[in-house]
Formats: structure tokens, sequence, C-alpha cells
């Protein structure tokens, strides 16, 4: 997330941060992370409430679409995040 995000609309900025984070989640898999962590690893800012924010609703979203899952605190990839993962190389 970075300071072109202040010039573009809601939408895109939510876009970017769930690329971001799945991004994360795929990069450190078989790691697993807890929401805070993730918000520390994809956040510019992580103390900033809207970054935060920003990443808890991608991690809603993405586990919406079945890319993600959360288990307590933990956000791990999904079985099909991971599968498309390994087809695109």
């Amino acid at each position: 997330m970075d300071e072109m995000s202040e010039s573009r609309t809601p939408d895109a900025n939510d876009a970017t941060t769930e690329a971001a984070v799945l991004r994360q989640l795929l990069a450190l898999h078989p790691v697993q992370l807890t929401l805070e962590e993730l918000v520390r690893e994809v956040a510019d800012d992580p103390d900033e409430f809207a970054a935060t924010d920003a990443v808890e609703r991608a991690v809603h979203e993405l586990g919406a679409a079945g890319l993600v899952h959360r288990i307590g605190e933990v956000v791990l990839p999904s079985r099909a995040a991971l599968r498309f993962d390994e087809l695109l190389g």
C-alpha cells in the first residue's frame, strides 16, 4: 500500500490490498501468520487504523472468495489458492 493509493478509487485500493495479502500468504506458505503479523507484513503503517482495517477487509473478502481461511487469528491460503499459485509457477 503506497502513496498512489490516495488517487485511486476505494475499490481499486481494496483490490490492491487483497492482492498484497494473498501474495504474502502464498510467498510465506507454509508459515502460518496471525492477522496481526499479516498487517505488519503488508501495511505501510501497521499502527494506523485504516491500514489494519484494509487488511482485515481483504482477509474477509478473500475468505468469501474461497482463497484464504481464517482460523481464530491465523490466516492461511486455501488449497485453491495454493494450486493456482503452483500452476502460475
